[in-house]
């Protein structure tokens, strides 16, 4: 056991912020503990091996952590490689941020954790690698005209449900609550099975079992972050729900909720599909090319008013990712009809609070800098790249922290 723990003392520390940045993670066992109890060491050697010396024809990706590489053992597993640039700031933090928390988790949704490598001056994780591409680069159009039609709805379906299972999982099932603040199509990889593995847990927050909420900064990807979270930095389990809606309406649709444009009633998927459910026209968003490959529309639209329920512009009235899990498992006979979605341009006001005068003038500030927030987020994008990672390992939790 001391053996681990010495390289993993030495793996974490040139990653401690001398300024206690993140008092809640430090809170949480450290990570040589952690990782000498369920992961790895992998040698330097065997990565050299196994990448063929981290080939560029090797090469997956690149993200803010550094570069991607597959790699095969000798056992013939084949296996994903992050390597941490020396020159990364931004990637140190969310490298070690991932290291902790997938050291501790375990399901068929989330990506699967490995071991960990530190040589000299390089930081490695390893993760097993997944066949097929991150989801978004088989849903949305591309320059080569796309690959929209490997995904049949069959498909789209089991990745929607996947993804409410892999979140259910993070939410209350782990050993603690894990939100993971960057749900969206670029961070769900798809094995060769094409069940869909949540990926990028760089700005995942630890969750406090006694709160419905933390204030933090704000992190994420424009067009996938909730309102609350956005305007007042309010972030709960809600605003990963707010993302998965916001994902079911991609899968549905084809289109990017960022990057919307071509309809004229609507600045973005969430308002046009909500003008056309209203309308009682929903499905008019599927995705053409979903016609040919199902018998009835049925499921569609009612994974539509998921979608809807789940991008609500209230947090309060968003379903929990089990209430979520149970409509898709067992159709219920009615759902709940979903109100405005929370977008640009949509009404969402904070719940006013009682607040003593020592707390007044900081309430007053965060309100007074609402709007530059929400301006702001529209350049706060995580550009990590997800193309192939993996999940790891914990027990059940029982008490869950959920949202009032």
């Amino acid at each position: 056991m001391k053996k681990p723990l010495k390289f993993l003392q030495t793996f974490i520390r040139p990653f401690k912020s001398p300024l206690g940045e993140d008092s809640q993670q430090q809170k949480e066992e450290d990570l040589e503990t952690i990782a000498a109890q369920e992961q790895k060491q992998i040698s330097f050697e065997t990565l050299v091996a196994a990448t063929q010396d981290f080939h560029s024809k090797q090469r997956l990706g690149q993200g803010g952590f550094g570069p991607v590489f597959k790699g095969k053992l000798e056992d013939g597993k084949e296996i994903a490689v992050k390597k941490l640039s020396r020159s990364s700031n931004q990637g140190k933090k969310e490298f070690t941020t991932e290291a902790k928390l997938l050291a501790r988790v375990q399901h068929k949704n989330v990506v699967n954790l490995l071991g960990y490598c530190a040589h000299g001056a390089e930081k490695l994780l390893v993760y097993e690698y997944v066949a097929n591409e991150s989801l978004d680069k088989l849903l949305f159009k591309s320059s080569d005209g796309g690959k929209r039609g490997v995904l049949d709805w069959k498909k789209r379906y089991d990745v929607i449900i996947g993804v409410a299972r892999g979140l259910l999982y993070l939410h209350e099932d782990s050993h603690i609550c894990i939100v993971h603040r960057d749900i969206k199509a670029s961070n769900i990889l798809l094995d060769d099975k094409w069940n869909p593995k949540i990926a990028d847990f760089g700005m995942a927050r630890l969750f406090p079992e006694d709160q419905t909420h933390v204030n933090t900064r704000v992190a994420g990807t424009n067009g996938y972050m909730a309102p609350e979270y956005v305007m007042h930095g309010l972030l709960s389990v809600k605003a990963d729900v707010f993302s998965y809606g916001v994902l079911v309406l991609e899968l549905i649709s084809g289109r990017k909720n960022s990057s919307f444009t071509g309809e004229a009633e609507a600045q973005n998927l969430l308002e046009w599909a909500w003008k056309l459910y209203k309308k009682g026209r929903g499905i008019e968003i599927m995705d053409p090319t979903l016609s040919s490959t199902m018998s009835t529309t049925e499921q569609v639209s009612f994974c539509i008013q998921v979608g809807l329920l789940c991008t609500q512009a209230d947090p309060k009235l968003r379903p929990t990712m089990r209430r979520v899990v149970v409509m898709l498992s067992k159709k219920p006979a009615t759902l709940d009809e979903p109100t405005r979605p929370g977008y640009p341009g949509s009404r969402y006001r904070r719940p006013r609070r009682n607040v003593d005068n020592s707390n007044s003038s900081d309430s007053m500030s965060r309100e007074a800098n609402a709007s530059s927030l929400a301006s702001a987020s529209t350049s706060i994008t995580h550009t990590a790249t997800t193309s192939m990672l993996t999940s790891p390992t914990p027990p059940s939790r029982g008490k869950q922290p959920m949202e009032g």
